[in-house]
């Protein structure tokens, strides 16, 4: 009896071992600011503008032509802090009461609302779940939430809390300290290996921040690539575009190396859009709508490619996903049961989605929501509601509605408000009821507007209304 009792307990701790093999390991790769159609890749196989003329990013094709494209990705908002806030929560910007990143401005028609700009010790994130699981945790980079950085938030190996300064330290040879973070990522790779243990890590590069750091070399390849006229910044965003992909190569190449590609997820994506070639829809060649701080498709619809065990090659998912989605992914990834997940949860596993790139992404709500009661973009405060093909945009300070079909208007250039008010009134009224019921933070009227003294709208987003000359002539059509 002794001898069956050692023979038991001996299964099950084989078991338990050969489970926790293979329970995938997880590499998570966000750059910061860089456009849907930012890289050398196609995001949609119809569409040639979705990808750059400019940039090489050999490396991430690499990655795309052996894994899964997705054409309708979506950064959780359209600006930096608040993304990664929700990538860490498996919730939205706007139930964490975190929707900008830069300070409130002041002096417009309406009081933008106070963030709490730091992550809540009372939330559990994906950090802390993953290891409790019993995966080793890393963050590297960028971290910009506060709450005592990544060591009080889940992980075991991290950079501390840092955000956009700690990039413009670190120039030729290793620009954004983009090869420096590659090379911690792979000697925690390969300490985790030895341990045969199952690892997370997130990589928030700081690039393409500080892009006059960019490699020397890189600099002259786009200098002459671009030609005079095309200002540094530009240039300097090329090029360090490119360093960024070969940091992503060297993690990439890492895993293959070390043998760990059968059993580990790669993902590569945006914290927030960057415009998209051309302004309000783009020119002859198409393009997206705005850019960051507003949630046109130019400020939020982001660059996603996805390699891993059982994802065919070289394919696509066009189903709409968001990085929120992420959270209750990892967890099913790692058996991590419902149960255990924080209240509150708003995104759905996408695992499903990763066989042939159909199917749906169950999330508690089937609308999707994005909200940024702000003025960056020249649009003011205004939200986004996507269900089905449609989706639809408010602006608080205008009360304008505006339709648009995602299925045949990527370019946001059909206001279909107009024709199908019903829509819009439904529309409307749940993206009223999903604000109310996540308490989301909205602008108020400003009892001391003063429209002579209208601050200089900010350049970087604006899908509609982005100069003050433009605000005056539109409020007096009204």
């Amino acid at each position: 009896m002794k001898a069956h009792l050692y023979i038991a307990i001996l299964v099950c701790f084989v078991s338990a071992s050969a489970h926790a093999a293979e329970r995938p390991n997880i590499v998570f790769m966000m750059s910061d600011d860089q456009a849907w159609n930012g890289l050398s890749v196609p995001m949609h196989p119809d569409l040639d503008w979705s990808k750059s003329s400019i940039v090489d990013t050999p490396n991430l094709e690499r990655l795309a032509a052996q894994g899964m494209r997705f054409s309708a990705a979506y950064a959780p908002a359209s600006v930096c802090s608040p993304t990664r806030i929700s990538l860490q929560t498996g919730k939205s910007s706007a139930a964490m009461h975190w929707t900008k990143a830069a300070p409130a401005e002041t002096g417009h028609k309406m009081i933008e609302p106070r963030n709490i700009r730091s992550i809540p010790a009372s939330e559990i994130t994906i950090g802390e779940l993953l290891q409790s699981a019993g995966y080793a945790t890393a963050h590297y980079g960028k971290w910009h939430i506060n709450g005592g950085g990544p060591a009080a938030n889940g992980y075991d190996d991290g950079d501390g809390d840092i955000g956009n300064e700690y990039a413009h330290e670190y120039a030729d040879p290793n620009p954004a300290d983009i090869f420096g973070m590659a090379k911690r990522a792979v000697a925690f790779m390969e300490k985790n290996k030895q341990a045969d243990k199952p690892f997370f890590i997130q990589m928030s590069w700081h690039a393409l921040h500080a892009p006059q750091n960019a490699m020397k070399e890189t600099l002259a390849k786009y200098a002459a690539k671009m030609g005079s006229s095309v200002d540094e910044k530009r240039v300097g965003s090329a090029a360090i575009a490119e360093n960024l992909d070969t940091g992503v190569g060297m993690v990439v190449d890492a895993i293959d190396r070390l043998g760990l590609a059968d059993n580990t997820f790669v993902i590569y994506m945006s914290d927030n859009g960057s415009g998209g070639g051309g302004g309000k829809g783009g020119g002859k060649r198409g393009g997206l709508t705005g850019g960051k701080g507003g949630v046109w498709e130019g400020g939020i619809r982001s660059p996603m490619i996805i390699r891993g065990p059982g994802i065919p090659a070289d394919s696509w998912c066009h189903e709409r996903v968001v990085g929120y989605d992420f959270y209750p992914t990892y967890c099913e990834w790692a058996d991590i049961p419902g149960s255990k997940l924080a209240p509150g949860i708003e995104g759905g596993s996408i695992a499903g989605l990763l066989d042939d790139g159909k199917g749906t992404v169950k999330r508690p709500r089937e609308e999707m929501v994005f909200h940024f009661p702000h003025y960056q973009g020249g649009d003011g405060p205004h939200s986004a509601l996507y269900l089905g093909k449609h989706k639809l945009l408010k602006f608080y300070e205008e009360d304008r509605l505006a339709l648009f079909d995602m299925e045949t208007d990527i370019s946001e250039q059909n206001d279909l408000s107009k024709q199908m008010p019903q829509r819009v009134k439904e529309l409307d009224s749940l993206l009223v009821k999903y604000l109310d019921d996540v308490d989301a933070q909205m602008a108020t009227p400003n009892p001391n507007y003063d429209p002579s003294k209208e601050p200089v709208v900010r350049k970087g987003g604006g899908g509609g209304n982005k100069t003050n000359k433009e605000k005056t002539n539109r409020r007096k059509k009204q």
